[in-house]
């Protein structure tokens, strides 16, 4: 099996390491590219699962948004994702606003949410459905 790291090769290494006890064997990194021999595989790990493993290591170091990892027979290739400069703006708009600068606005809300309620009946919660009950077990015959 062979990972193509693209511009991800400067974290081969950690990424060596990290799939190492999850494919039951240590994968060979030569340039940018790591190699996994088939027969030293644990038994059931598949491409389809050294790529989750890959997705779940890009999330961990945080570029899971940044990069793609696909699939073709027993070859796995990462491949970093071009990012447009107006999704690159949202992205860094998006993390600025904290919940905590949002908390002045409630208390306003709540103010006005009173004199409303009070026209209205309070709503109903939705009922649970009711348990099954269990079937009476059917009686062998002697035949």
């Amino acid at each position: 099996m062979k990972v193509d790291l693209g511009t991800f090769k400067d974290k081969g290494d950690e990424l060596a390491a990290f799939l190492e006890p999850r494919v039951g064997t240590k994968p060979s990194l030569s340039g940018s590219s790591i190699e996994i021999e088939d027969g030293s595989l644990k038994v059931g790990v598949r491409p389809r699962h050294v790529k989750t493993y890959i997705k779940r290591f890009l999330y961990m170091k945080g570029v899971r948004k940044k990069y793609r990892v696909f699939v073709a027979g027993n070859e796995l290739t990462i491949q970093e994702i071009e990012v447009g400069e107006e999704e690159e703006e949202k992205e860094k708009k998006a993390p600025a606003l904290k919940p905590e600068e949002k908390a002045p606005e409630e208390p306003e809300a709540e103010k006005a949410a009173p004199e409303e309620a009070k026209d209205e009946e309070p709503k109903a919660k939705p009922k649970k459905a009711a348990a099954k009950k269990p079937r009476a077990k059917k009686k062998k015959s002697d035949e």
